[in-house]
């Protein structure tokens, strides 16, 4: 169960030529380490593959379940927050149809670049109805109250202001409406937290050694430790104004997903 997919959602890519279909909207700098871009860079190449390896591919499975779970249904107008190579935008376009459209949100340009090219080689109509943006989820270039579904996958635990960040979200967001949150589960259960940090230090870390990457993966334990647990999660959901919050424990708690509703 090792599942590192989303050590950091907005993974940056060098040299890639940006798409047709990309824009950017960044009202304010970006708010981000050097530490962490030179991190994503490192990890880029071989990003994918990891997640593939280290999940079990379960990490498709849990996508699946933040896009349900976000409620984005035909005709929609949606956002992923953090999206990184696109793969919840491309889930979600698959919800929405050709009839709705999907913002694909990233403060990585080169990274948005790669989410495109992949846009490209996808056949099916529903495909093309996504957008990529070059933005900060601590400040969103959209208008109040404009999308009807927002995931977000592995980006709250990264940004530098998850309480701004979720006020971002809960402003763009359409009253009546659903905000999907995907991420590792900080549990309150030893036993699992033991399990995840045996995980890291055993699976994670030598496979990714492999790759050179040692270092780099080491962080995610860190990140976790750090991070927010379920019930502060809809603390902070409902603090930001939500009407409802429920984060649920998934993947024998390993992972978790906040389901927040404007």
């Amino acid at each position: 169960m090792a599942a590192l997919l989303g050590i950091l959602s907005p993974v940056t890519f060098t040299g890639v030529k940006l798409p047709v279909n990309f824009r950017s909207r960044r009202r304010t700098a970006v708010k981000c380490s050097n530490e962490r871009r030179v991190l994503f860079n490192r990890i880029a190449p071989v990003y994918d593959n990891l997640n593939d390896l280290l999940s079990l591919g379960q990490h498709r499975i849990w996508k699946n379940m933040a896009v349900s779970w976000s409620g984005a249904k035909t005709g929609d107008y949606v956002l992923d927050l953090c999206c990184g190579s696109g793969d919840l935008a491309f889930l979600l376009s698959e919800k929405v149809g050709s009839t709705g459209k999907v913002m694909g949100l990233d403060f990585s340009c080169e990274q948005l670049a790669v989410a495109a090219s992949r846009q490209n080689l996808k056949a099916r109509s529903c495909y093309k109805c996504i957008e990529w943006i070059e933005g900060d989820a601590l400040d969103l270039p959209f208008g109040d109250c404009e999308f009807d579904a927002i995931t977000m996958g592995y980006g709250l635990r990264n940004v530098v202001d998850r309480d701004r960040a979720m006020k971002e979200m809960y402003r763009v967001l359409k009253p009546g409406s659903r905000v999907s949150i995907l991420d590792f589960n900080k549990s309150n259960q030893s036993v699992t937290r033991f399990m995840q940090d045996w995980m890291i230090d055993n699976v994670v870390v030598p496979v990714a050694t492999v790759y050179g990457l040692a270092k780099e993966y080491e962080y995610l334990k860190s990140s976790i430790n750090g991070y927010l647990t379920g019930e502060e999660l809809e603390t902070l959901a409902l603090e930001a104004g939500f009407s409802s919050a429920r984060h649920y424990e998934i993947s024998g708690g390993f992972m978790g997903n906040l389901v927040a509703e404007r």
